[in-house]
C-alpha cells in the first residue's frame, strides 16, 4: 500500500532539484507507515475517502465522512499533503490543542489583498463503533467564524494515486537554474521542476517563443521538503487556445487511451466480411416486426397491438456486444481498461473498434443483426403483464432520428409520405410505423407520469451545444439543446429496460451483479440549501427525492423569470447530490443501499448501452447466464468490485472531459464572435465575486468584483446561509450619485 510518485517517509532529508546543499525546511509531514495506517483504520483513529479538490479554490479540499452524509474539509496544501485531485487518502483529525486560527476581514475594496474566508463547520457523525471514536474527537466541530487557519485534518498516507500525474500548462525559463519552471493550468497541480535537457533545444536562448506555448508535464515525485514537484516533459502540444492542442492535452491530462487499436485486438474481430449471422444463433427471430429506431444505432424499440382489448408488445432490443467481445481476449481488456466512449464537442473516442461500432454492432436497417430483447406484454395505461429476456435476431424496418419520431408526435393527424422519412421496409407502411411512433409515446407518457408520482426526481440542466464547419470543426454557433417528447420517450424505456435487467441478474447472482446505486444527497449540504432557500423566502421541500422534484416544478412562481429561477434551482439542488456508482452486490450487506436515490427504485443496472460502456458489456454477460444462453461469468465478486469501481473513475473523467470540451469550444466561439450580450441570474455570492448562470447559453461563469469596470467598492456580508454581496458603482454621468446594488436580490445582466 506505498503510496507511488511521492516522496516516502525513508526520502526525508534527500537533496531536491535546485537546492544548494545542507538540510532545507520541511514543507509537508511524512507519511505514515503502511503498518501504522492499517491500525489506526481498524481503529477508526483514520479516515479513508477521495479527495477532491476546489477547481476554483484550489486550497479548499474535502472527502465524505464515514457516514456519507457530510464532507469533511482540508485547509491548504499542506494540509493535502501532496495528494492530487481523485487520489485515494488517508486522513488523520489532529487533537484541538494543534488548531492555529488567525483573523480575517470581510470589507473589501477593488486592489486590496485580502485573506482567505472561514472554513466551513466541520460535523461527522458515527454509525459504527469504530467511527464513533473518532467522532468523539471531530463532533461539532467549528472553526471560529472570523477567521481562518490550519486544518484541523491532514492526510496522511495516498493509497492510490488516482490522477494521472499529466497536466497542461506553460514553461518559464529561471535563470542560472538547471530547470525550468512547469506552471500548470490547473491550479489543483503543483508547480513542477523540469529539467532543462527535457526542453526544447533552443529553449534557453528563446523562452520568448514558448511564452503561449503549451506542454505536457507528468510528475514523477514530490519531496516533503519542496512546494514544487519534480517531473519530465512528455509532449509539446502547441498553440494555447487552439482546439487541437488543447483537446489532446485534456485527454492525456484526464488519461484517456485515444490510441489506435492494436492488430491483435482487431484481430478478435471477424475477419471475413460481410459477417453473416451462424444459423445457430436463429432461435427467437423478429425479423418481420415492425422494429424502428433513433438515439442511436445501436437500440431498437418495437410496439405491436395484440389483441381487440388494446394491449401492446413492446419491445427494447440491444446490439449484442457481448457476442463479439469474448471474456478475457485482447478485445475485452482493451475494452474493460478504456471502460467507456468519452464524447467531445468535435469527435468521439471509442470503447471498441470501428468494425463493431459502425458494422458488426449497428442495427442498420433492413439488415440482420444479433441482439439482446426485453419483450414486455403492456396495457395502453402502462402496467406490464409479462416479460421475456432473450437473445435474438432483428431486423429493423427504418432508422428514425429524434427530430423523424417528434414530427410524429407533434403531428399525430398528419399523413406523411414516404419521402419525408428515411427508406422503410416496404412491408411496413409509412402509417404504421406513425401508429407505433404514437403508442409508445402514449404508453411513454403513462410510464413517466407513475415514475414521477412514486416519487423520482429529474434535475434537468442546461446542455450547451454547437454547430460546426464541416472542414474545419471550428464553432460556427451555439444553442441550448432541447430536451422533447421524442427524447422522453426513448428515456422512459431504457429506464424500463435497465431496472428489469437489473431485478434478473440480481435474483440470479446475488453476489456479484453490477447494479447501480445512487447514494441520497449529503445531509449537512441539504440542511444548508434548505435554510437558504427558507430565508430567500423559497418553498422547496427536501425530505425525498419525490418532494423536490414536484417543489422545482410547481412552486417557482409564474413570471418571465420562472424557468431561470428553475434552472438556477435546479443547479444548486445538484450541489449535494452525490454521484451514481457501479457496485457489485457481494461486497454490500444491506439491499437498502442498493437504491437509487433520483429514480426511488431499488434496483437499477446499466444494459442498454454497451457499446460505450463496459459495465453493460459486464451485464449482457450476467444477463446470458441467468437465461442459460451465455458462459457463466469468469470474474469472482471482488474482481466486479474492481471493474465497478475503475468504470465509476472512467465515467467520472469521460464526463470532465465531456465539459472541459464544451468550454474550450465555447471560450472559442466567444473569442471569434466578439463578446455576446445575455442575461445572468446570480447564483452564488463569495465574498470577492459571485457566480451566474448565463440563460442564453446555459454555462456558469464566476465573475470577480476586482475585474469589474466602474465599480468604486464592494463589501460582503451573510445572513444566515445567505451571502449578500452589496456593490457600489461609479455614477455613468458627472454629478450624478453612485449606483448601489445588492446581489442576490439583483439580477445581473
Amino acid at each position: 500500500m506505498q503510496p507511488q510518485g511521492v516522496t516516502t517517509p525513508s526520502d526525508k532529508g534527500k537533496k531536491t532539484r535546485g537546492s544548494q546543499g545542507g538540510s532545507k525546511k520541511q514543507v509537508f509531514e511524512a507519511y505514515m507507515t503502511t503498518e501504522d495506517v492499517s491500525h489506526g483504520l481498524k481503529r477508526g483513529e483514520l479516515i479513508q475517502g477521495s479527495i477532491r479538490i476546489n477547481p476554483k479554490k484550489y486550497h479548499e479540499a474535502f472527502i465524505a465522512a464515514p457516514d456519507g452524509k457530510r464532507d469533511i474539509f482540508l485547509d491548504g496544501t499542506a494540509a493535502r499533503n501532496r495528494a492530487l485531485n481523485g487520489d485515494v487518502v488517508v486522513v488523520q483529525v489532529l487533537p484541538q490543542e494543534q488548531w492555529k486560527v488567525s483573523s480575517s476581514g470581510r470589507s473589501q475594496t477593488p486592489g486590496k489583498k485580502t485573506k482567505r474566508p472561514p472554513s466551513p463547520d466541520v460535523i461527522v457523525e458515527a454509525e459504527t463503533e469504530a467511527e464513533e471514536q473518532l467522532a468523539k474527537r471531530v463532533e461539532n466541530i467549528s472553526l471560529n467564524a472570523t477567521g481562518t487557519g490550519i486544518s484541523p485534518q491532514q492526510v496522511v498516507y495516498i493509497v492510490e494515486q488516482k490522477h494521472s500525474r499529466a497536466a497542461t500548462g506553460f514553461l518559464k525559463f529561471l535563470p542560472d537554474k538547471p530547470f525550468a519552471m512547469f506552471s500548470p493550468v490547473d491550479h489543483r497541480v503543483p508547480r513542477v521542476n523540469v529539467p532543462l535537457p527535457d526542453c526544447p533545444h533552443d529553449f534557453c536562448s528563446r523562452p520568448g517563443d514558448y511564452a503561449n506555448i503549451l506542454f505536457i508535464v507528468r510528475i514523477t515525485s514530490w519531496p516533503d521538503d519542496s512546494n514544487f514537484a519534480e517531473g519530465r516533459l512528455a509532449k509539446t502540444l502547441g498553440q494555447a487556445g487552439e482546439i487541437e492542442p488543447e483537446t489532446e492535452g485534456i485527454l492525456i491530462e484526464y488519461d484517456v487511451d485515444f490510441s489506435e487499436f492494436s492488430v491483435e485486438v482487431l484481430g478478435c474481430l471477424p475477419q471475413k466480411l460481410p459477417w453473416t449471422i451462424p444459423p445457430e444463433e436463429r432461435v427467437f427471430e423478429f425479423t418481420h416486426v415492425c422494429i424502428y429506431l433513433w438515439k442511436s444505432s445501436m437500440t431498437k424499440f418495437s410496439c405491436n397491438v395484440l389483441s381487440l382489448l388494446g394491449n401492446f408488445e413492446l419491445g427494447v432490443h440491444i446490439a449484442d456486444v457481448s457476442y463479439f467481445v469474448e471474456e478475457g481476449n485482447a478485445l475485452d481488456f482493451i475494452a474493460s481498461r478504456r471502460a467507456t466512449s468519452v464524447y467531445m464537442v468535435q469527435k468521439v473516442i471509442p470503447m471498441l473498434p470501428r468494425l463493431l461500432c459502425e458494422e458488426l454492432c449497428s442495427l442498420n436497417p433492413l439488415t440482420d443483426r444479433l441482439t439482446f430483447s426485453v419483450i414486455w406484454k403492456i396495457t395502453p395505461e402502462g402496467k406490464i403483464l409479462s416479460e421475456w429476456f432473450g437473445r435474438s435476431v432483428i431486423r429493423s424496418c427504418v432508422k428514425l432520428s429524434y427530430d423523424h419520431a417528434q414530427s410524429m408526435i407533434e403531428a399525430p393527424d398528419k399523413l406523411f409520405q414516404a419521402d419525408e422519412l428515411p427508406p422503410c421496409a416496404a412491408e411496413h407502411p409509412v402509417d404504421e410505423i406513425h401508429q407505433a411512433v404514437l403508442n409508445l409515446h402514449s404508453i411513454a407518457k403513462r410510464l413517466r407520469a407513475q415514475r414521477f408520482q412514486g416519487g423520482a426526481l429529474r434535475l434537468d440542466q442546461l446542455k450547451l451545444s454547437f454547430t460546426l464547419d464541416r472542414e474545419t470543426s471550428m464553432p460556427q454557433g451555439c444553442y441550448v439543446y432541447q430536451y422533447r417528447d421524442s427524447n422522453k420517450l426513448v428515456e422512459e424505456f431504457m429506464l424500463l429496460a435497465n431496472m428489469a435487467t437489473a431485478h434478473q441478474i440480481y435474483r440470479s447472482f446475488p453476489n456479484k451483479a453490477l447494479l447501480r446505486r445512487h447514494p441520497p444527497p449529503q445531509t449537512k449540504m441539504v440542511d444548508d440549501l434548505q435554510e437558504f432557500c427558507d430565508q430567500m423566502g423559497l418553498n422547496i421541500d427536501f425530505s425525498t427525492a419525490g418532494t423536490l422534484h414536484k417543489s422545482l416544478n410547481e412552486t417557482l412562481g409564474d413570471d418571465e423569470y420562472t424557468s431561470a429561477r428553475k434552472e438556477v434551482l435546479t443547479h444548486m439542488c445538484s450541489r449535494p447530490m452525490q454521484m451514481a456508482m457501479y457496485f457489485c452486490t457481494g461486497v454490500l450487506k444491506e439491499e437498502l443501499l442498493f437504491r437509487h436515490y433520483a429514480l426511488n427504485v431499488p434496483f437499477y443496472t446499466h444494459f442498454t448501452s454497451p457499446i460505450r460502456r463496459y459495465a453493460d458489456v459486464i451485464v449482457h454477460r450476467l444477463l446470458a447466464a441467468s437465461l442459460g444462453c451465455g458462459p457463466h461469468l469468469e470474474l469472482k465478486g471482488e474482481e466486479v468490485q474492481k471493474q465497478a469501481s475503475h468504470c465509476n473513475d472512467k465515467k467520472t473523467a469521460s464526463k470532465r472531459v465531456q465539459e472541459l470540451s464544451s468550454e474550450l469550444f465555447f471560450s472559442v466561439f466567444v473569442k471569434e464572435s466578439g463578446p455576446l450580450d445575455s442575461e445572468a441570474m446570480v447564483m452564488g455570492i463569495l465574498d470577492q465575486a459571485f457566480d451566474v448562470l448565463v440563460l442564453r447559453y446555459g454555462v456558469q461563469k464566476r465573475i470577480y468584483c476586482k475585474g469589474l469596470h466602474g465599480l468604486e467598492t464592494f463589501h460582503f456580508h451573510k445572513v444566515g446561509k445567505r451571502g449578500e454581496l452589496t456593490l457600489v458603482w461609479a455614477a455613468e454621468e458627472p454629478g450624478k450619485p453612485s449606483v448601489r446594488q445588492v446581489r442576490p436580490r439583483d439580477r445581473a445582466k
